[in-house]
Order: structure tokens, then sequence, then C-alpha cells
């Protein structure tokens, strides 16, 4: 066993969360139809919602909320090192960003930036669990299967287009070994039942054939086998204990998989239909090609599209060294196609009724393990004094602050909501936002209360924390 697996093992084992969260899955399927319990809500300033979810923890001071800069010296103090990137001027003249988002800065006068999200405060910290958290709303394990965001939105307001899938989850490979039970079972409705899932796209170059049968079965043999399916769902011993409501939601979502596969808007998961310079300026690999895809996906009715740079353990964003070179390689990703899908919705006329949020799970420091005064155990081994670019940059999970990049929808244009403290630690000194405050925010710009509920299993289920979220008005135009 590598040392990686060895510290994945060791997570893993606390508490049995992967099993718990497996059996709650499981325990979904006896449940019956959960009952919406509406609240009033605001008029919504958007119909879709693409989420940007920056999977491993994106580095707030080496992207959006830059600090003193200081390059890479051998000898250098590794807590004299605040951001391994010089900051930069963007299209607004009180917002600086970090150098190698060149592009984003040329749009943020269309968008608002929040500099003060605080992951929750969750003990000895692994990825899944707070990813879990973001995307439920509630913190793991739970003894039910609660909904992913996308499926409360999909429950709620229904399809845009009835042959468009209402909730689109692009670019997360599920065997990622052994954290993959966690990460599958956010991506989930829960008790919601199976129609209001994602319809998953691990690969955006290949979604095309997601949309159509097989190549060696024929239309006829295709057809038959969706029938029998239906009669094993039906009538297999596994599902005779599953409830009526569940069974038929399953049911629900092959009818709505059939209409999709015979419908004209199975083309918007082709991306070889796009034009070769507009495919061209998104593909930095599967993030860029997946920001396409959201964009075509929302022009088709899509309600909720979620692309993320996927989560792998110690890849990508989750940087435990290397943290400047890896910052640099996941900017070039991300630069080109996030502000060429704010472009192309602006040029469509899409922008103002599509809410884009960038997000990640929580934010990174070089030193500080959790936030002060709550640091947990260490899970990088950066020296005191840096002696070679390996520990250069942003290596520690920190939840004191991170940073959210809100675009259209609504949101006020050209703005900064929330400060941290220029010097070490770059805590939040004003205006917090927990899960439950972006979370309403996000709900609010679509049209939904915060305040509402399912009525599962005879007790309420808040889409967010005990209905108390609360709205950031001030992000709103």
């Amino acid at each position: 066993m590598t040392k990686e697996e060895r510290y994945i093992s060791s997570l893993i084992s606390r508490r049995g969360f992967m099993g718990t969260t497996a059996a709650a899955s499981l325990a979904a399927l006896v449940g019956g139809e959960p009952q919406l319990v509406r609240a009033a809500a605001p008029e919504p300033t958007a119909d879709s919602i693409i989420v940007l979810w920056m999977a491993g923890g994106m580095a707030q001071t080496e992207t959006w909320d830059p600090k003193k800069y200081t390059p890479f010296k051998p000898g250098v103090k590794t807590s004299e090192v605040l951001s391994t990137f010089p900051a930069i001027d963007t299209a607004v003249d009180h917002i600086r960003i970090s150098q190698g988002l060149e592009r984003v800065a040329k749009v943020m006068d269309r968008g608002a930036l929040i500099r003060t999200f605080q992951g929750a405060d969750l003990g000895f910290i692994l990825h899944s669990r707070h990813q879990y958290h973001w995307h439920t709303g509630y913190v793991p394990p739970q003894p039910m299967a609660v909904p992913h965001i996308g499926a409360v939105i999909a429950k709620t307001l229904g399809p845009r287009n009835p042959t468009v899938p209402p909730f689109v989850a692009i670019g997360q490979n599920m065997e990622i070994g052994a954290e993959s039970p966690a990460v599958k079972a956010f991506h989930t409705a829960g008790f919601l039942g199976t129609e209001y899932g994602p319809f998953m796209v691990a690969d955006p170059a290949d979604a095309a054939s997601a949309v159509r049968p097989p190549a060696d079965l024929g239309d006829a043999r295709f057809k038959s086998r969706h029938k029998l399916y239906e009669q094993l769902l039906a009538n297999e011993p596994v599902y005779q204990f599953a409830g009526d409501y569940q069974r038929e939601s399953l049911i629900r979502s092959l009818d709505g998989s059939d209409r999709l596969l015979n419908s004209p808007s199975a083309k918007a998961f082709d991306l070889s239909l796009e034009p070769k310079k507009a495919f061209d300026t998104y593909n930095t690999g599967r993030f860029g090609q997946g920001c396409l895809l959201a964009r075509r996906l929302v022009e088709a009715g899509a309600r909720y599209v979620e692309v993320t740079t996927e989560y792998i353990p110690f890849r990508y964003w989750d940087s435990h060294e290397n943290g400047h070179e890896r910052a640099d390689t996941m900017k070039k990703q991300i630069d080109g196609p996030v502000s060429q899908l704010i472009l192309d919705l602006e040029e469509r006329g899409l922008l103002n009724r599509t809410l884009v949020v960038l997000a990640s799970e929580f934010g990174r420091d070089a030193i500080t393990e959790g936030k002060v005064g709550k640091e947990v155990k260490d899970q990088a081994t950066t020296p005191a004094v840096m002696q070679e670019p390996k520990h250069y940059g942003m290596h520690r999970h920190f939840t004191a602050a991170g940073s959210v990049v809100l675009f259209g929808g609504g949101i006020k244009k050209g703005t900064v909501y929330g400060k941290t403290a220029e010097t070490r630690p770059c805590t939040t000194i004003q205006n917090p936002v927990p899960v439950e405050d972006l979370h309403a925010t996000i709900y609010r710009a679509i049209g939904i209360s915060p305040t509402q509920s399912f009525i599962n299993e005879k007790r309420p289920v808040f889409v967010t924390k005990d209905g108390k979220g609360k709205v950031i008005n001030d992000l709103f135009a």
C-alpha cells in the first residue's frame, strides 16, 4: 500500500463514514413519496444554474483573494508566504485577482466575488465530507439519503425542457478508489427519487454516446431490452422491498432517458457539432470541454448543470505539495473556458437568466490546517523554511476563508462581498458566508425559499440547515 493509500484508508476508517452513507442511500429505496412544503419565495432572477466545481480545495490567495506576493527562494520562511503569484488588475478598478487568470479578469465586470466563504468545522478534514456538506447542506453521515442541491432544484421546479435532463453532472469519474462511496453518496437525489438525480457525463468528449443506443444493438433489440428492464424493476425481489414511489420514480427516469434518446435535444450533448473555432477556445481538457457542454445544455433547456475539475485525492486542486506549480496548471485549465462561458452566455442573451457559481469545498493556507482556534491534525509536511520548489505554495486545508465567484442570474456586477485579513492568518474579518447562506442565495436566485422543506419519514428536511439559511441580498442587483 502506498503512502497516499494508507492516508486515505486512515481517513475513511473514521467512524465508518463510507459505510454509513452507503446504508443511507439504500435506505432511500424503502421511503414513500416525500411531500414538498413550499414557502413564499421572491421572483426568480435566474432560470438555470451552472456550478463550476473546483474540487479538492482551491487556494484563495492563489486565485481570487491575492495577498502580498513572495517569490520562491530557498531559505524563505514558509510563514512569510501568503501568495505565490502577483496580483493583477481586472475590468473593475477595485478588484484584483491572481496572475494566471487574465481572461477571467476581463469579465469580472459581469460578476461578483465572495471572499469569505467558510467551510464547516467537521473535525479531521476529509474532502468528500466537505463536498457532501457543500452539495447537500447536511453534515455527513446522515440517517437518510439527503438530496443534492441540483436534485432539490429539479424536484421543486421541474424541467425547463421535458426532453432535457433537469440535472446534469459533468466530469467526475466515480471510480476514484477508497473515497468513491462518499463521492457517490452526494451525487444522488436521495429520498426525492431517481428521476431527479444527476444525468452523469464522466467525459464530455464522449457525451454524445450517452444519449444514443449502443452501436451493436439494433433499434428493435434496444426497445426490447428497455421493456424487459422495466419488467425486471417491477418483479425483481430486491425491488419488492422498495416503496412504490421509489420504484415508480426509477421507471420514470427510464422514460425520461428514452424521451431524450429520441429527441432532437440529444444533439446538445454532441460536441462534434460545435464549430471548430469555438471548440478550440474551450479545449483545455475535460473541464474546458465540460464548460462548453454546460453552455450547450443550458441553451437546450437544462435546469442545473455542474462541471467539475474532478476530485481525485492528491491531484488537481488537492495540493499537498508543489502547491504553486499545481495552482499554475489548474489556472491554465480554467481561465479560458470560464471566461468564454460567460461571454458566450452573454452573447446569446442567456447570462442574465443563468447563475454561474464557481466554488470549492474550502480554501488553503501554507501553515494553518482548519482555522485558527480550531486547528486540526496537519495533513501536509511543509517545513518551517522552504528549501525546494515543492514546498512553495498552499498545502494545508483552510476553512476560515475561501472564495466563490458568481456571474449573471441577477447578481450585482463588479462587486466584492466580505473581507479577509491581509496578514496571516488570512481569516474572515467581515461578512462570513457559511454553506447555508450560500445555498440560500443560490436558491433565492432560482426562486426557492431557504425555508422550503420536504416531509420525509414524517419529519421536515429543509433545503438549508434548519431552514435558517440567510440570503445575501447585497449580492443582488
